[in-house]
């Protein structure tokens, strides 16, 4: 015989189950509402998060793409073989061509119309045996004559505006402006009115300094400098000439820097003599170096942006970069700093970007390389012709190359190469950098020089972040743990209840007031009272461990006026008087021990610098930020152990304290190591304190006297600085993204981590 299930009430039978059945089915509507609002909330969260790792990537990706080349125009120019120097204005719309006729020829880049044809005024019967530039984008170039003068002639673009009728917008011009800086009088080189066969040329605000280079090896220098008329007011222009001592080789090219101090003469077996020219009447030389290869002949040489580096090329396709380098007797010495990747055939002509540290090298297989010089690398390559590419110049804004080959044949290039300036050596790897003694870890974004060198090393921010978190955790795990290890198992609940919300309530202090006291208050105070500080952490010790002992001796009867839990609150008195004390006897001290410095006698006697906003200063503020958080999370882990567990050990025998390391702390050692692994997140993350009491020196040291920056303190310092889009910005972002993989790693770690404890831990 089958049972049959009971029968449900009828409601009209049962209103009293009628109400309960309406109170659970509106319960359980309110279930599976929050169950929706929990799922919902929880992939919202990581949705918020995948989105903002896609958008650190969308910004960052940029930065590793490729260089190009699009072909813009290309055609015979007239009279190829006349061809001297080609210079492109801003826009690349007009190009400049200088000829061995002493003309100047403006055309357009797309289809080699002229624009407007310069002369230069020659003297009746002198032809033009030379040329040189100065830096790119002054506009200023020489002709050697050979009657061993020189003529210094400049250009530029104006631009002006022509009204097109009602209606239209303006049309804008630009017109070629060509004029004589020093006059139409070709300036006296060589004494003796030998051909100048060889010449350099540098100019500035003051002065204008040429070296022109006879046929018959001597070199000449002369420097024009304007001075003005106390009387008169008048500019009166003052010359001075030197000669150069022979250096016993044949000088096959001469660069002048662009501050007119240093002075190289280059021959064809790759030898180069370094000149000080700071002295015009009397240039001294300072070293001959060997440039290539012994066997290998120095096709081509030029200055990267800034005059300080020299980039040689050779016979054989090598490539490297020179620049002076200060040594221990604080002398400058022309040093190879790198060797870039060769190109295949030879180097025929070199081209450096105006306001970067990149440059492209033509070779004689008709070939075209971009390298940039900091990030050690080669961009791209790209064939332009058949024939070989004798010279070239970049735009002004790095955007277009034109190149003129063997046959005279003009290519206009545009180029695309926006962030050459990261690489992974550049980023995480020491570089040397110009006028630096040697490779580094360096950051430094940006300078007040348009030839500024950018640093975008990675390596000491993250450093930084490192050294922050590490002392910060050395203050804050100590004291937290231990704290909500005693709060949790020993205190009285009554005091647990005063003591906890009073810790948990420091969390709520804003980290801008922490870091505005520590920079403003803290570290002063630590500076005037350092050897209190650290006699501090010996005075406090010693009085807790005797105030514990002579408490311990003290009769039962005594012991019994403290409730039990109450103990910890007779130390306050100990610790504040023990803390009191260290900082009166730090003015004795320093008197006594340090001549009344510590900070002097550190960098003097111990050669230890010392900075005021240093890693002292930001392990106890940001301890002091941490140690809420470590401290709430630990100490619910520990109160959070089921009392059957430590009632069943004092049971079994086991002293509070035997319970408490065998079997509390590790049934909550999962809540615990969460607790350090988010405390360690809020220190690497953490921002205003490390920004305002750090000093944000991006430097690598783990001296506790010295600061340091962070990426995220980098990230608000400079990110309202960056040019949106430019390399700046994306390497800070790329900073960002470098925070958001360690966290997110650290992070997935740490909760494995805690998975297995749990497990291991869950049964006892």
């Amino acid at each position: 015989m089958t049972s049959e299930p009971p029968k449900k009430p009828s409601t009209a039978q049962s209103p009293r189950l009628a109400v309960n059945e309406r109170h659970w089915q509106w319960r359980l509507l309110k279930d599976r509402l929050a169950t929706y609002c929990m799922s919902l909330g929880g992939i919202s969260t990581i949705f918020a998060v995948v989105l903002i790792f896609f958008y650190l990537l969308f910004v960052v990706f940029p930065l590793f793409l490729p260089a190009s080349i699009e072909p813009l125009s290309s055609y015979e120019l007239s009279d190829p073989d006349e061809s001297l120097f080609l210079e492109l204005e801003e826009q690349h719309k007009i190009a400049m061509r200088v000829t061995r006729k002493g003309t100047l020829d403006f055309f357009t880049t797309e289809e080699g119309t002229l624009i407007q044809a310069e002369s230069v005024p020659l003297p009746e019967g002198r032809r033009i045996t030379s040329f040189a530039s100065a830096t790119p984008g002054t506009g200023l170039f020489a002709l050697g004559l050979d009657d061993g003068s020189a003529v210094v002639v400049h250009h530029q673009y104006r631009i002006k505006y022509r009204d097109r009728g009602p209606g239209e917008k303006p049309e804008r011009l630009t017109l070629p402006v060509v004029s004589y800086p020093l006059g139409e009088t070709p300036i006296m080189i060589d004494p003796e009115a030998h051909p100048i066969t060889r010449l350099a040329v540098q100019t500035d605000e003051e002065s204008t300094t040429l070296v022109g280079g006879s046929s018959t090896g001597t070199i000449s220098l002369v420097n024009l400098a304007q001075e003005e008329s106390f009387l008169g007011g008048e500019s009166e222009i003052s010359i001075e000439r030197a000669t150069l001592k022979a250096w016993g080789h044949t000088t096959e090219q001469i660069l002048i820097d662009p501050q007119q101090r240093l002075l190289y003469l280059l021959s064809e077996n790759g030898q180069i003599a370094h000149y000080d020219i700071r002295d015009k009447t009397t240039p001294a030389l300072k070293q001959t170096v060997q440039g290539t290869q012994p066997g290998i002949r120095l096709t081509a040489a030029t200055f990267l942006s800034g005059g300080i580096s020299l980039v040689l090329g050779g016979s054989d396709g090598s490539l490297s970069q020179w620049f002076p380098v200060r040594d221990k007797h604080n002398q400058y010495h022309l040093s190879r700093a790198r060797e870039f990747s060769p190109i295949k055939g030879e180097v025929t002509a070199l081209m450096p970007e105006q306001n970067r540290k990149g440059f492209a090298v033509a070779s004689s297989e008709g070939d075209i390389s971009i390298y940039h010089s900091t990030a050690n690398r080669r961009l791209m390559t790209h064939r332009v012709s058949d024939q070989p590419v004798i010279s070239g110049t970049f735009g002004p804004r790095a955007d277009a190359l034109a190149l003129l080959d063997q046959n005279g044949k003009l290519i206009m290039l545009e180029v695309e190469n926006p962030h050459p300036e990261v690489s992974w050596s550049a980023l995480w790897g020491k570089v040397w950098y110009e006028s630096y003694e040697e490779p580094d870890y360096i950051w430094q974004s940006s300078s007040a020089s348009n030839d500024f060198e950018p640093k975008l090393s990675l390596t000491p921010l993250t450093f930084g972040t490192m050294k922050a978190m590490v002392y910060a955790m050395l203050m804050a795990i100590p004291l937290a743990l231990l704290s909500a290890i005693f709060t949790a198992y020993f205190m009285a609940p009554r005091m647990r209840t005063y003591v906890k919300p009073v810790l948990e309530i420091m969390e709520a202090l804003p980290t801008v007031i922490l870091g505005f006291l520590a920079g403003l208050w803290l570290a002063p105070f630590i500076e005037n009272k350092l050897p209190g500080i650290f006699a501090m952490l010996v005075i406090v010790p010693l009085a807790v461990v005797t105030a514990s002992y002579l408490w311990y001796r003290l009769p039962t009867k005594l012991q019994r006026i403290i409730p039990d839990g109450w103990e910890s609150a007779v130390l306050i008195p100990v610790v504040a008087l023990a803390a009191w004390l260290a900082m009166a006897l730090s003015q004795p001290m320093e008197a006594l021990l340090f001549n009344g410095n510590l900070p002097l006698w550190l960098t003097q006697t111990m050669g230890i610098a010392f900075d005021q906003r240093n890693s002292v200063v930001v392990g106890l503020a940001m301890g002091f930020a941490v140690i809420p958080t470590i401290f709430s999370i630990a100490e619910d882990a520990v109160f959070s152990v089921p009392k059957h567990l430590s009632f069943g050990s004092l049971a079994l025998g086991a002293t509070r304290w035997q319970t408490l390391t065998r079997v509390v702390l590790l049934t909550a050692s999962p809540g615990i190591f969460s607790a350090l692994m988010i405390g360690m997140g809020r220190a690497v993350g953490e921002t205003m304190i490390v920004l305002m009491a750090t000093g944000n020196t991006p430097v690598m040291d783990m001296s506790i006297f010295q600061g340091m920056r962070t990426l995220s303190a980098n990230i608000a310092v400079e990110m309202g600085e960056a040019e949106v889009l430019s390399t700046h910005y994306r390497v800070l972002f790329l900073a960002g993204l470098v925070l958001f993989a360690f966290t997110f790693v650290v992070n997935t770690l740490a909760e494995l981590v805690r998975q297995r404890l749990r497990v291991r831990y869950s049964s006892l």
